[in-house]
């Protein structure tokens, strides 16, 4: 496989041999905790304490750490300027100005991006550890439709086969003399000869794919067999069901929760 098309980075370690439909359950584990677990400081400990150490175990935590800063940052600031000045109401803790700081908005701006944290770190521990085509292999095998694998799969690829591709484009247009740095002005000037090939491209690559699918008997009805083995430890469809049950219990939690603030 490409590697300039996934996020995946290939180690040599326990992370990478789980089964994909493990990594995948306990993505979702992840995902449900982060976002119906109560507490402030939820999200950032389970980052700290699950999703740190197992990106350590793989050998992928300064590809996950660097991702992660870019994706979330911009969300922090915003949200911190922006709630943490504009909440309406509030206890003031510091004023700037005819500005003041909001406690209850600084609190609303680290539960989300606690909450963005987690939802960003989860699937780029997942990508960075899980091969695409173990993953569309191992869906396949439990039954899982193949149009709903493929997309799952196809959207976990986009954003890298875009910058690959659009790191191919600008080098061309630069050897042909497309000049792509200075001022505002010229980087504008650029963007046409820049998106219109990517476009175009993306177009040409996405009916490749599907006649590459379709070559393959993507949509045969029946039994299929597959190239792929992926070994599986024998402890791992029970750490599934009991994943999933956990992620039951969570949503449980929080309806209980809900429904008990509701009546008081």
């Amino acid at each position: 496989m490409a590697q300039s098309y996934s996020l995946f980075v290939a180690r040599e370690s326990f992370v990478h041999r789980l089964n994909p439909l493990t990594k995948l359950t306990l993505t979702g584990l992840l995902l449900v905790s982060g976002l119906f677990l109560p507490g402030i400081w939820t999200n950032y400990l389970l980052f700290v304490g699950i999703v740190l150490p197992l990106s350590a175990a793989a050998g992928v935590t300064k590809q996950l750490v660097r991702s992660a800063w870019k994706i979330v940052l911009p969300f922090a600031i915003s949200l911190f300027l922006i709630q943490g000045f504009l909440w309406p109401g509030g206890t003031p803790i510091l004023y700037v100005g005819p500005l003041s700081l909001k406690s209850e908005g600084l609190q609303f701006a680290v539960v989300s991006t606690g909450r963005i944290l987690m939802i960003v770190s989860s699937f780029l521990w997942f990508s960075l550890t899980t091969r695409p085509d173990h993953l569309m292999n191992s869906l396949s095998r439990i039954g899982f439709p193949s149009n709903l694998a493929y997309v799952i799969v196809a959207t976990i690829q986009i954003a890298p086969r875009f910058q690959s591709r659009a790191a191919t484009i600008l080098d061309a247009q630069r050897a042909r003399g497309l000049e792509t740095e200075g001022s505002l002005r010229t980087r504008a000037r650029a963007l046409v000869p820049l998106v219109i090939p990517l476009v175009l491209s993306s177009l040409i690559d996405v009916e490749e794919r599907a006649l590459a699918v379709e070559a393959r008997a993507f949509n045969r009805q029946g039994p299929k067999t597959f190239l792929i083995e992926l070994p599986e430890a024998a402890w791992e469809p029970a750490a599934r069901w009991f994943m999933v049950v956990l992620m039951v219990s969570i949503l449980g939690l929080r309806v209980y929760l809900a429904i008990t603030r509701w009546r008081s």
